[in-house]
């Protein structure tokens, strides 16, 4: 799901810690992406390895102003990974891959900068 954010928002509303702490997000390397000419926004197709106890999901990302498909594979992403799986058209994304928008509104992904193990997770 890609948003518009405004740029001047203030900070949202306090939430205690421990719903901070629900929220599993994990690093996880994309092993493959495609196209995904059926989505209503532009969109690839991502398949992101968490390692073995999550395994391999599949994620929906609205990057495509941003990114090439064949720098993807081998790239390591944050995402959200204790979210309901979400039907986007005939496509189910099962972890939400984070971003941030960069000055023109366009996704920039979210990810560690150096290389950490796969299922590392936020804290």
């Amino acid at each position: 799901m890609h948003m518009n954010h405004d740029q001047g928002a203030r900070a949202a509303d306090p939430i205690a810690f421990d719903d901070f702490l629900r929220v599993d997000i994990r690093i996880g390397t994309i092993v493959e992406a495609e196209p995904f000419p059926e989505a209503r926004k532009p969109a690839f197709k991502l398949k992101i390895d968490f390692g073995p106890a999550i395994g391999v999901r599949k994620s929906s990302a609205q990057i495509v102003a941003r990114y090439d498909l064949e720098e993807l594979p081998g790239r390591q992403v944050a995402a959200v990974v204790n979210f309901p799986p979400r039907q986007i058209g005939k496509f189910m994304s099962e972890v939400l891959t984070l971003g941030f928008a960069d000055e023109e509104g366009e996704v920039i992904l979210f990810a560690p900068d150096r290389t950490v193990p796969n299922d590392s997770r936020l804290f």
